[in-house]
């Protein structure tokens, strides 16, 4: 839950499509806005409603949320475009596995599946801060990635310039990690490039400093007298 925003309590209009009195009851602003907001989700919403959306627009309809392998191929085979791998930064599911830990389990299954790289594509959303981490998501077979906190703090901090300055921040990462890596194209990434075998765990290995720790003596702080 975002407990910050209930906390705070923002009462006032959230989008042009709400009313700007509680007169009437039906939506309950005293939680904050983001959940005034998600009041207006329609909790019955299913599978049976893809080809009524799909009929409304010609632009391509991509699925949100997804969380497992069986979603997505449901969704494939449903006539969607695409899925985005994301929990919601989080805040709708405690302890719910980030976007790149299904990544894996959700390609392996699209592939099992029959179903092809530009066919559907695959996105991941949340933990994107760092060129390298866009790389890792395309050597495990996303189409792109969705980037939110580093484009909120820079539009908040130095506007329209702080936007500009973190795309190429983020493109002048990626470009570095692909010649380090030689990967000359997006396309030459593949699976080989990265090591999944922590990816559950949340750990991070990091090689020990041995010249540090073993053979200097360490620097330790003097002893008052």
């Amino acid at each position: 839950r975002r407990e910050k925003d209930m906390r705070s309590k923002f009462t006032q209009q959230g989008s042009d499509v709400q009313a700007d009195t509680e007169d009437e009851g039906e939506v309950d602003r005293t939680q904050g806005a983001a959940r005034a907001i998600s009041s207006y989700i329609d909790p019955g919403l299913c599978w049976d409603d893809v080809p009524w959306l799909k009929s409304i627009t010609k632009m391509k309809v991509l699925l949100k949320g997804v969380q497992c392998g069986e979603d997505a191929v449901m969704a494939f085979k449903a006539g969607l475009d695409g899925a985005v791998l994301s929990n919601h930064g989080g805040r709708q599911l405690d302890t719910c596995r980030s976007g790149v830990e299904v990544l894996p389990e959700v390609m392996e299954a699209l592939k099992e599946a029959g179903c092809k790289r530009e066919d559907f594509a695959v996105f991941v959303d949340g933990g994107i801060r760092r060129g390298a981490d866009i790389f890792k998501a395309v050597a495990l077979g996303a189409s792109g990635v969705g980037v939110g906190r580093p484009v909120l703090y820079s539009l908040a901090s130095y506007g329209e310039k702080g936007i500009v300055r973190m795309v190429h921040m983020l493109q002048d990462e990626l470009t570095m990690v692909m010649r380090l890596s030689g990967t000359p194209t997006v396309a030459s990434i593949t699976h080989e490039h990265v090591i999944t075998r922590n990816l559950a765990d949340h750990i991070v290995p990091l090689p020990a400093d041995h010249l540090t720790m073993g053979t200097y003596m360490p620097l330790l702080p003097a002893a008052r007298m």
